[in-house]
């Protein structure tokens, strides 16, 4: 046992002797995040803690479909298979590279010369009869591709298509489904969650589905918002599996083929800051999940957050991985949580490994909500974000941001983690982004351990009444109706005041679009903006009227706006609004954003550091204060983890067994990405897209990096 444990410690940090020579099926980067299982971990170790200051850019493709306005992202994990990367495009398109030279093979392009834009993360792959397929969805469409010249299978659905829209066992034709993230492969079945809008209903339903990868037809569903007679049901109003939406895998999905298990984690119904409609626990919405691969039967759930009013989804799913308790090996899986918590449950039983504690939160001052009484807290680990916000978690950066923030918080409410959406502006710590993120954790899945990078930033949120008063114009229509199901993206007051700094400002709408256009827009939807066809003609007209800046005119009749969806949502949200002081900076104390590792096979938290820092705050002495983050680790054999992630735009490798610094190198754009390593003609390379944009609202880039010693 010393020998063991003696290896284990040196472990981290002796190099492999023959560098190069690691094994032929770890060569590759198979799957998204590495491999089935989500680990975000290579056993290479060519690159390692001694070397890897010496690591220089070999290779830098440059995408041609990136623009600034609306800035485009890439938040692509790629495939390196046989010596051939298959990755995305700010646009959307696939493309198969060279992996050693970075040149270009092939191209396919879903939009078929139009242009288009939105958010894709990776690809699924699938070998049989002969041939390689690949698996990504633009849009509502889920593609399959051959992977030797990017054409579109033709006995796959429609000539190579099939709409995400169809076989969710309700019409969804006018709804938005799409899935950036990609699904996972389990024999000859894809399986797969999808994304649906958080916006008022009517939306789709964020059912789990399989898919036969050689035709496309649905295989086996499984129901996140139960019908009748089927277990969970009783936890909703008796008709939310008609009218409610969302409780979707958005994540993505991870895998435990030798056991037959899939496991999911799930997002928060809709609409999402208020329930009053779906009264109950909302199974199984908020869940870590885990079915059977072959028939999509439920083998457990743990609901993580009860009857969810803050947009707490699960961002990612479970993460398997093996930890040692009591000398023995126990299967087990983790996940990570927006609310920066790491439950850990056996694989099999779904049993906490750790104990798990109900505790009171706040009440609802909403009428008609009910919101759940207590909420489920890991007694171990330690959460990986700051949770609440009290006057000793505001800003300490300096005494004028400390009172000004200060004074804001008198008029707030804020009454720790968990306190609900108030007619009293609320804050929201960790924000409705998180605390941990879609890039989810890596995990070094026989040692135990597990990388997770998180942001400490604070929003706020409002609840106002959804109906207005008698005698609107179209004007004050729109307005209204932009405050409801357009502020959560573009801003909470005004149309050139955007919430997401990477979404497009409408402040020039007039002069980039015509009425016409606009109005088209919210019926279709593009890129990352759902279709708002479900809204009357004269909602939408309204919008445009506000857009458009067309006051004045005769207030319309009652019996002329009918917003039916209001009987039902009565409240709505302000939208997402950033907590900052008056120079723009974060309102919470540093480090802003973090990188955390933990001992799961003690449920300790290893180490915590800074990720990220502003250059114009290093500039005035003060040490790295962490950024909000976006994208995933990756953590190696070599004792690293690499990981972008910060708007200051730099690429690190960590030391794996402390949190120090080895190497950064500065990008020309944020990568908001989850790396990927692999070996091609004997040489370890490490790959990370450099997109910009997205949420941290960074410019835009169109950057593909490819790093090796030299």
């Amino acid at each position: 046992m010393k020998w063991v444990l003696l290896w284990g410690w040196l472990g981290w940090w002796v190099p492999a002797v023959a560098a190069g020579t690691a094994r032929d099926d770890s060569s590759d980067w198979v799957a998204y995040h590495g491999d089935a299982a989500g680990s975000h971990f290579s056993p290479l170790r060519q690159i390692h803690r001694r070397n890897v200051s010496r690591l220089k850019p070999v290779w830098v493709f440059r995408c041609e479909d990136a623009r600034d306005r609306p800035a485009t992202t890439i938040e692509c994990n790629p495939l390196i298979l046989e010596g051939v990367a298959y990755l995305t495009t700010p646009g959307l398109k696939v493309m198969a590279l060279d992996a050693g030279t970075g040149q270009p093979r092939w191209t396919f392009d879903p939009w078929s010369g139009r242009g288009g834009a939105g958010v894709n993360r990776g690809l699924a792959t699938w070998v049989g009869d002969g041939q390689r397929r690949l698996f990504y969805a633009a849009g509502s469409r889920l593609y399959a591709l051959s992977a030797t010249d990017g054409q579109p299978v033709a006995g796959f659905g429609r000539g190579g298509w099939i709409d995400l829209r169809d076989g969710l066992d309700q019409d969804a034709f006018y709804l938005s489904v799409n899935a950036p993230t990609p699904g996972v492969v389990w024999q000859d079945l894809l399986i797969m969650g999808s994304s649906v809008p958080d916006s008022l209903p009517p939306t789709a339903p964020g059912h789990v589905r399989a898919f036969d990868v050689r035709t496309g037809a649905r295989r086996w569903i499984f129901h996140t918002i139960p019908h009748p007679g089927e277990p969970g049901y009783e936890t909703w109003s008796a008709e939310a599996w008609r009218h409610n939406g969302g409780a979707n895998a958005w994540g993505g999905v991870t895998l435990d083929a030798a056991r037959g298990l899939v496991f999911l984690g799930t997002g928060s119904a809709n609409y999402d800051h208020y329930g009053g409609d779906r009264p109950g626990l909302n199974l199984y919405a908020n869940c870590a999940l885990a079915l059977d691969a072959r028939t999509g039967g439920l083998r457990w759930h743990r609901q993580i957050v009860h009857h969810d009013l803050w947009d707490y989804d699960l961002p990612c799913p479970p993460v398997p991985l093996t930890v040692r308790r009591g000398g023995r090996r126990v299967p087990a899986v983790a996940q990570i949580t927006k609310t920066g918590h790491v439950f850990v449950f056996h694989r099999e039983t779904g049993e906490p490994l750790f104990p798990v504690e109900e505790r009171a939160v706040p009440a609802s001052d909403i009428p008609g909500e009910q919101a759940w009484p207590t909420q489920p807290f890991p007694v171990r680990p330690p959460p990986f974000a700051r949770q609440g916000f009290s006057e000793a978690d505001v800003t300490d950066l300096n005494p004028a941001a400390r009172a000004a923030v200060l004074e804001r918080l008198r008029g707030m409410r804020s009454e720790g983690l968990y306190t609900p959406p108030s007619r009293r502006p609320t804050v929201v710590m960790p924000q409705f982004n998180g605390g941990g993120e879609w890039g989810g954790p890596a995990v070094d899945p026989e040692r135990g351990w597990l990388y997770v990078n998180a942001s400490n930033e604070p929003e706020w949120i409002q609840m106002v009444p959804a109906r207005l008063a008698e005698g609107v114009t179209r004007h004050e229509l729109g307005g209204h109706l932009f405050r409801v199901v357009c502020a959560s993206c573009h801003g909470a007051g005004r149309a050139d005041l955007p919430a997401l700094p990477a979404l497009q400002s409408l402040r020039d709408l007039p002069q980039r679009m015509t009425r016409e256009a606009v109005l088209d827009l919210l019926g279709t939807g593009r890129g990352q903006m759902p279709s708002f066809a479900t809204l009357s003609r004269l909602e939408r007209e309204s919008l445009v009227a506000f857009l458009f800046g067309d006051t004045g005119g005769e207030a319309l009749r009652s019996d002329q706006v009918e917003m039916g969806w209001a009987n039902r949502i009565p409240w709505v949200a302000n939208g997402h609004p950033e907590l900052r002081d008056p120079e723009g900076y974060p309102a919470s104390r540093r480090p802003w954003g973090t990188l955390s590792a933990y001992d799961l096979n003690r449920g300790d938290l290893a180490w915590q550091v800074p990720l990220g820092t502003y250059p114009e705050l290093e500039r005035r002495g003060l040490p790295p204060t962490g950024t909000f983050n976006i994208g995933g680790p990756l953590v190696t054999a070599g004792g690293l983890v690499f990981l972008g992630a910060t708007m200051d735009e730099r690429f690190r490798a960590f030391e794996a067994r402390t949190g120090r610094v080895l190497w950064e190198y500065q990008l020309d754009a944020g990568a908001y990405a989850t790396p990927a390593t692999f070996v091609v003609n004997g040489r370890q390379h490490v790959l990370v897209a450099a997109g910009g944009g997205g949420k941290p609202g960074t410019r835009a880039g169109n950057g593909w990096w490819c790093f090796a010693l030299p």
